[in-house]
């Protein structure tokens, strides 16, 4: 059945097993080496949802890059269900903090373009309609992206995520330009996919609550050249509130990591 393609029950992780380890990395400005990534080392159970944390600028993004196979780490292995990451594959999808749909395509189009490049056919209507389904854009399939609020082209973007059934979804700060109410309901958006579809997460934030409210683990991320600081759990049930005094006091605690406890 189509349905079984998109959404797993919660009881069946569809996740994938990630595994990082001894990673370096370093980027090459004008002949000289600038390290970003210093022996990073991570796992990630199927099913998991970890948020990485960490100054601006640090490495994060670089991070999933890497995990993404946009590039190879200067050293160390990534390993996805224990096979190494050698360059993109569509069970590892990466979304960014701008939506960056194509404005001359409608939202079926948008989201179809990943299922176009694999050359699925048949059933390509079906999954698009379950996809657009997932994140609340059924009525919105033959709009453009002009016509969309920042939210809801957003919502496209993880619905072109979505339609390929990714094992394992990077967030890199997706919700960053969105406004706070819209970014409040996005994130239980994200949180509801999650355990709908049961994929792996990893999310690039800035923003400590975020990654506290949707994460059962939190990675901090020292300065530049990234290396780990303290690997949080966050043994709190779903759904988590803002003013729990158990969340407060973690992110306490994670501000006290990062220097920037008042």
């Amino acid at each position: 059945m189509v349905a079984a393609t998109l959404a797993q029950p919660a009881a069946q992780a569809a996740g994938a097993r990630l595994r990082i380890e001894g990673v370096s990395h370093a980027f090459d400005i004008r002949g000289e080496a600038l390290p970003v990534l210093d022996r990073v080392s991570l796992s990630v159970e199927p099913g998991g949802f970890v948020a990485l944390l960490g100054p601006s600028g640090c490495g994060k993004s670089t991070l999933l890059r890497l995990v993404a196979g946009l590039e190879p780490p200067g050293q160390g292995v990534i390993a996805v269900d224990e096979e190494v990451v050698e360059g993109p594959d569509p069970s590892r999808l990466l979304v960014f903090q701008d939506p960056t749909l194509y404005p001359w395509r409608t939202v079926r189009g948008n989201v179809s373009l990943g299922l176009e490049a694999r050359k699925v056919g048949r059933a390509r209507a079906a999954l698009i309609d379950q996809a657009l389904g997932l994140v609340g854009l059924s009525g919105f399939a033959d709009a453009y992206p002009h016509q969309l609020s920042g939210g809801m082209a957003q919502r496209a973007a993880l619905a072109r995520a979505l339609v390929n059934a990714p094992r394992l979804l990077l967030l890199d700060e997706p919700l960053g330009k969105l406004d706070a109410l819209t970014r409040l309901a996005m994130q239980a958006e994200i949180l509801r996919l999650w355990q709908e579809t049961r994929f792996t997460a990893v999310l690039v934030t800035h923003d400590v609550e975020e990654a506290l409210v949707l994460a059962e683990r939190v990675i901090v991320l020292s300065d530049r050249p990234a290396a780990i600081r303290a690997d949080i759990p966050v043994p709190l049930t779903y759904p988590r509130h803002r003013d729990d005094p158990a969340l407060v006091r973690l992110r306490r605690e994670i501000l006290t990591i990062l220097g920037q406890a008042s």
